[in-house]
């Protein structure tokens, strides 16, 4: 079948060409897919500090709960959400290294 690949994607064009539904949607489907996610709105507390991560955790489940959001996209939001505390924590030990670092070359 590898050999062929350019044989049946021609013969996938002309048939779309010709009026084939199943063929033109084929082709369509590889020109533009069909989006995988779409924007999800909804009401956040603000996220300046590691402890306000919990409520934005809890603002999640909340809008899970209500209907406001699928359980897929709280799921994917929770991944923004920890990789947002990693970073946080991250600065803050460099921060704070950096602190520790200046008082022992004082």
């Amino acid at each position: 079948m590898d050999g062929q690949a350019e044989a049946l994607t021609r013969k996938a064009i002309d048939l779309a060409l010709t009026g084939d539904m199943g063929a033109l949607r084929l082709c369509l489907d590889r020109i533009m897919p069909a989006r995988k996610d779409r924007p999800v709105i909804f009401e956040l507390p603000t996220i300046n500090s590691a402890q306000d991560a919990a409520k934005v955790s809890s603002a999640v489940l909340a809008a899970v709960a209500s209907g406001d959001l699928t359980p897929a996209d709280a799921g994917e939001i929770s991944k923004l959400i920890d990789t947002w505390v990693k970073a946080f924590e991250t600065a803050e030990l460099a921060e704070r290294l950096e602190r520790l670092e200046r008082m022992t070359h004082q």
